[in-house]
């Protein structure tokens, strides 16, 4: 109905820019909006917006240094306690959300919004869609649900002017890469990228933590996650000569006393070869609501920061890419705002 314009979808003159997948399950998203925010904060006022996944507040809400993985879910949590200085908020109705936004006092008013997971929001149409397909399994090797991980056909993917592979090996050879190339049929007026990981020295995540680890060689590491895919985590510690204890609970588990309590008898086990206790960045944020967390926890847990990294010489065509995007259109929205309010 979208696409007969029989439902309407909104454009807006200011930088939009959507960070997106049909796929259910892991593509890395929150780590590619974190890395626009990166390129894009010091230069620009930045928002980000996003639903709330698993929320149990409704409507627009800002999110705070103290608000809880119940009002506003566990991805927006860890960007503002990333990036403290930039606005990031919650909404299921993303127009009224930008709406919101744009109504805000000039001196807080963003001047690009980054939209998290709405590539299959059509209800506004972003300056720029970029989309994101699992190098393990492209879109165009998977099916639609229940048969297959897709939302819908993989032939929305021309409604992106950016596709990027992501969690792709360190190492692509050219000729794989013309391949995906071809496979994922490119249009001239969209752009392939392709990204990996990479893990950061573990970071405790209290002061009475340990400093941080470099060398994880011989290490038992109990490691619990509430995410769609630990694997490649795991094969990364256990690459870095680590014993894996991995604990998996459904993504974005919210987690319990009673689940502590369990990590803790299996910290106990292994108590005689002092083992870390690890977890993401995001299943963090969903532990901070757990009042009564057991002493062996808060002197034991780990974080272990994850980057984006492109690979090959495209990192600088991407950034300028980006940058231009938002120079240009930020200039075109001050000019309509200025004409806007002279008119009023």
């Amino acid at each position: 109905m979208f696409d007969y314009n029989i439902i309407k979808s909104k454009e807006y003159p200011q930088p939009i820019i959507s960070i997106g997948n049909i796929t259910v399950g892991g593509t890395g998203k929150t780590p590619h909006t974190e890395y626009l925010i990166e390129l894009l904060k010091e230069r620009f006022k930045i928002a980000t917006l996003s639903r709330g996944y698993k929320r149990k507040s409704k409507g627009y809400l800002e999110v705070h240094s103290q608000s809880t993985v119940s009002d506003v879910g566990d991805e927006p949590l860890q960007m503002k306690t990333k990036y403290s200085d930039i606005t990031v908020c919650v909404d299921e109705k993303r127009v009224h959300g930008i709406d919101t936004l744009l109504s805000y006092e000039e001196n807080e008013r963003p001047e690009v919004i980054l939209l998290d997971d709405a590539f299959q929001h059509r209800y506004v149409t972003p300056g720029l869609n970029i989309l994101l397909t699992d190098y393990n399994k492209l879109i165009t090797r998977d099916d639609i649900l229940p048969y297959g991980r897709l939302r819908e056909s993989a032939n929305e993917r021309y409604r992106a002017q950016i596709i990027i592979v992501t969690k792709c090996p360190e190492y692509i050879k050219p000729i794989e890469e013309r391949l995906i190339i071809k496979e994922l049929d490119i249009k001239p007026f969209q752009n392939l990228f392709f990204t990996t990981f990479k893990y950061a020295d573990l970071q405790p995540v209290l002061n009475n933590a340990h400093t941080p680890i470099e060398n994880l060689k011989g290490r038992d590491i109990i490691l619990f996650t509430g995410i769609a895919n630990p694997k490649p985590l795991v094969e990364y510690l256990e690459k870095q000569g680590a014993w894996v204890n991995s604990i998996k609970f459904p993504d974005h588990y919210q987690f319990k006393t009673s689940d502590m309590l369990q990590i803790t008898q299996v910290f106990e086990t292994l108590s005689e070869k002092s083992p870390i206790i690890l977890t993401t960045e995001k299943d963090l944020m969903r532990i901070k609501d757990i009042d009564d967390l057991p002493e062996v926890i808060k002197n034991n847990l780990f974080t272990i920061p994850l980057k984006v990294t492109f690979i090959g010489e495209n990192k600088d065509y991407f950034d300028k890419k980006i940058l231009r995007y938002v120079s240009e259109n930020k200039s075109n929205f001050t000019i309509s705002s200025r004409q806007n309010k002279s008119q009023d």
